[in-house]
């Protein structure tokens, strides 16, 4: 009898800490680096950049969440959250003319991968890149180690910028 109770007095501390341990590694992120990748392709004929976003989607319905706080986002397909990821993109992906001027965005939508949303854009532009400016901002208030790469494609040149906490913004 006494070896039961015994028995029973070491198994409930193992217990707790197999419970413990499967609580701990049950709530880790879904991924371990915080990342955007932007693709902008200028376009000659309709004499626009053509862009795409791509974000993992846990992490921008956290941004999203964050900024407004009395509500909890998931993003699909065809949902009625095209209005906040519009908002949430012209606030944190910006570009300025040469005349310091921001340029116009036009908010094409956005369509889910797997764990990955992507945002499509279209900047009209005119011109020279030489003194517009970039800033990519993109889930940096939500994430102390974002990092937002953008692919800028304008003609024959081809650029990559790496946006980061203490570096928003670059000249193109």
């Amino acid at each position: 009898m006494e070896s039961g109770i015994l028995m029973k007095r070491r198994i409930a501390p193992i217990g707790a800490i197999l419970l413990f341990s499967f609580l701990l590694t049950s709530f880790k992120p879904k991924h371990d680096y915080h990342v955007s990748v932007t693709q902008m392709q200028y376009n000659a004929t309709s004499r626009t950049f053509e862009v795409s976003i791509r974000i993992f989607t846990d992490d921008l319905e956290k941004a999203l969440s964050q900024s407004h706080s009395k509500q909890r986002f998931v993003i699909k397909d065809n949902d009625q959250n095209d209005r906040f990821v519009e908002e949430y993109i012209r606030k944190s992906f910006v570009l300025t003319d040469s005349q310091k001027k921001n340029t116009p965005i036009k908010y094409l939508g956005k369509e889910q991968e797997q764990d990955a949303t992507w945002v499509y854009l279209e900047i009209p532009f005119q011109g020279a890149l030489n003194g517009c400016k970039l800033l990519n901002v993109t889930l940096m208030e939500t994430f102390d180690d974002q990092v937002n790469m953008t692919n800028v494609k304008f003609q024959s040149e081809k650029k990559t910028f790496l946006f980061k906490k203490g570096q928003t913004s670059h000249l193109l």
